[in-house]
C-alpha cells in the first residue's frame, strides 16, 4: 500500500510539472501573439530609405551644412538615406548619435543592453535624471526624437551576441523590430503578416559605429562587419585618453588584422575600473560622428588605415599609420577560417559587458566574504586590513581601520611601502602570541585587485614578509556597502 501511495504521489508531481510547463508555454504563446500584433504596426518603419529631393523644411533645417561644398544637396540626400547601427548608447554613443540625428542621418539603430544609472550622467549626455532606470536604448531614442523627429530611431534593448549580430546589421533573415519594451522577434514564418517583404529585405544598416567598452564585443562587431561587408567606425576612451579608427573600409585592415589575439582579461581596464573624464568621451564620440558623416555623405574617411590618438592631459592629437590588411587574417584574409560568428566570451576569456569584470584568481580558502570579515571586526580579532586601491580612490571613501598600499606599489616592490607594511605587521605581532601568524585581509573596490595583491603578498611571505596569512575580501568595498553598511559611499 505504501508503495502505491508513493507511486501515485510521484505521478501527481509529474502531472503538476507538465501542467506548469503547459501554462508557461501558453503564456509565452499569448505574449508572442501580442508582440506580433504590435509588429505589424511597426514594420513600415523598416522600409528602404528613399529621398529624391529635399523638402523646404529639410533645406531650412540643414541649410548651414548644405552650404558646404564638401556636402551640398547630394551629400545631404545621402545622409537622409543612410542607416547607422550604434552599438552602445553610453559615453561614446550619446554624442555620436546626437550629432548624427542633428545632421539628418535617416535611421539610427540604437543598441544597448543596459539601463540608465546615476553614474552614467556625467558623460552620457542623452540620458537625464528623469530617465534613470529606463533602458538606455529607449532613453536615447526619446531624446533624439525630440531633437529631430524626421530621423527614425530604432531602439534595441538587448545584448549583442553571435546569434543576433549579423541579423541586426543585415536585417535578414526575417528579423524585425518590435515596439514591445524589451524584445526583438526573429520570425521563421512571415507569410501571415500583411507586409511588403521586398521593402523589408532591402532594409539593412550601411555603417556600424562601435561604441562598446569591452573586448569580446569589439571582436564580435568586427567579425560581423567583415562578414556583412560593412565599414566599422570604432572609438574608445579611458581616463584622459582616446583613440579612433575605421576598420574594414576601402581595403583597409579589420580589428583582427591588428589584434589577432585578445589581451589577457586581467590586463584590460574599462571606465568603471579606471575612470574617464566625460568631455574626453564626448570629444571621441564627436570625432566618431564626423567619420560616419563623411562616409555616409560620400566623402572619404581619414582613418581607413590610420589611428587617431588623443591626449586630453596635454590637449594633443597625433596620428599613426596602421599596418595594412593582413593576407593571413582569419576573418578578412585570403583564406579566412572564421566564416561565421563565434563564442567571443570564450575566445577573450571575459564577459561581453561594460560592467566591471569579476576575476577568480584565488582558491576558496584564500578568500572571505564581507560577512565573515564583519565578524572578525565585531570580535575585535587582531588583524591588518590592507586597502590596495590607488590613493585617489581611497580619498573618496575607505574603512577607518585600513592602511593603504596601492597594488602598483606591491607590483613594483616599492621599498618604502614594503617597509611600512613590515612595521605594521611587527606592531600587530606585539599584540599577539609569538606563535601565531598575523592575519592580513586585503580589500579593493570590487575584489579584483585584492586577489592580485594576495598572490603578490604570498610570494613575499617567508622572504620580505614573515609569518602572515593573507586573504582577500570577496566583492570588495562595494560588497561591504551593499551587504553590511548601506551608508558607505558607492562609486
Amino acid at each position: 500500500m505504501d508503495d502505491d501511495v508513493l507511486s501515485l504521489k510521484k505521478q501527481l508531481l509529474e502531472k503538476d510539472a507538465e501542467i506548469a510547463a503547459l501554462k508557461n508555454k501558453l503564456e509565452q504563446s499569448q505574449k508572442e501573439n501580442s508582440l506580433l500584433m504590435d509588429l505589424q504596426d511597426q514594420v513600415s518603419h523598416l522600409a528602404h530609405l528613399q529621398c529624391t529631393s529635399l523638402s523646404n523644411d529639410a533645406i531650412m533645417r540643414y541649410s548651414r551644412q548644405l552650404l558646404l561644398p564638401e556636402l551640398g544637396v547630394r551629400g545631404q540626400m545621402n545622409l537622409l538615406t543612410t542607416s547607422v547601427l550604434v552599438v552602445g548608447c553610453g559615453g561614446l554613443g550619446c554624442p555620436l548619435a546626437l550629432y548624427l540625428a542633428a545632421a539628418g542621418v535617416g535611421r539610427l539603430g540604437l543598441l544597448d543592453y543596459d539601463e540608465v544609472e546615476l553614474s552614467n550622467l556625467h558623460r552620457q549626455v542623452l540620458h537625464t535624471e528623469r530617465t534613470q532606470g529606463l533602458p538606455k536604448a529607449y532613453s536615447a531614442a526619446q531624446a533624439l526624437s525630440r531633437l529631430n523627429s524626421t530621423t527614425q530611431c530604432v531602439p534595441y534593448h538587448l545584448q549583442l551576441s553571435s546569434e543576433n549580430a549579423l541579423q541586426l546589421i543585415q536585417q535578414y533573415p526575417f528579423m524585425l523590430y518590435c515596439s514591445d519594451k524589451y524584445h526583438l522577434i526573429v520570425l521563421s514564418v512571415v507569410l501571415s503578416l500583411n507586409v511588403c517583404i521586398l521593402d523589408y529585405l532591402c532594409f539593412m544598416y550601411d555603417i556600424v559605429a562601435d561604441c562598446s567598452d569591452n573586448v569580446p564585443t569589439r571582436y564580435l562587431v568586427n567579425d560581423a562587419c567583415v562578414l556583412s561587408g560593412k565599414p566599422l567606425v570604432s572609438a574608445s576612451a579611458l581616463r584622459m585618453e582616446g583613440q579612433l579608427t575605421v576598420y574594414n573600409y576601402n581595403g583597409g585592415p579589420c580589428y583582427r588584422c591588428l589584434y589577432p589575439v585578445p589581451p589577457p582579461p586581467e590586463t584590460v581596464t574599462n571606465c568603471s575600473d579606471g575612470g574617464v573624464l566625460g568631455v574626453v568621451v564626448g570629444v571621441m564620440g564627436c570625432l566618431q560622428a564626423l567619420e560616419v558623416l563623411k562616409i555616409a555623405s560620400g566623402q572619404k574617411s581619414s582613418f581607413g588605415q590610420q589611428l587617431l590618438m588623443f591626449d586630453a592631459q596635454d590637449s594633443r592629437f597625433r596620428c599613426i599609420k596602421l599596418r595594412a590588411k593582413q593576407a593571413g587574417c582569419v576573418v578578412c584574409g585570403e583564406t579566412p577560417t572564421v566564416t561565421e560568428l563565434q563564442d567571443y566570451e570564450s575566445f577573450c576569456g571575459s564577459a561581453a559587458t561594460d560592467k566591471c569584470r569579476r576575476l577568480n584568481l584565488l582558491f576558496a580558502e584564500q578568500r572571505v566574504s564581507v560577512q565573515e570579515y564583519k565578524s572578525v571586526v565585531d570580535c575585535s580579532t587582531p588583524h591588518l586590513l590592507l586597502d590596495v586601491r590607488p590613493k585617489v580612490e581611497v580619498d573618496i571613501c575607505h574603512l577607518p581601520v585600513s592602511i593603504n598600499i596601492p597594488l602598483a606599489s606591491l607590483e613594483d616592490q616599492n621599498a618604502d611601502h614594503i617597509n611600512f607594511l613590515k612595521e605594521k605587521i611587527s606592531e600587530l605581532k606585539l599584540q599577539m602570541s609569538s606563535e601565531l601568524q598575523v592575519p592580513v585581509y586585503v580589500v579593493c573596490k570590487l575584489g579584483n585587485d585584492s586577489q592580485k595583491a594576495v598572490q603578490l603578498l604570498e610570494k613575499m611571505s617567508g622572504t620580505e614578509l614573515e609569518r602572515i596569512t593573507v586573504k582577500d575580501i570577496i566583492g570588495g568595498l562595494m560588497a561591504w556597502a551593499n551587504k553590511i553598511d548601506p551608508s558607505f559611499p558607492k562609486y
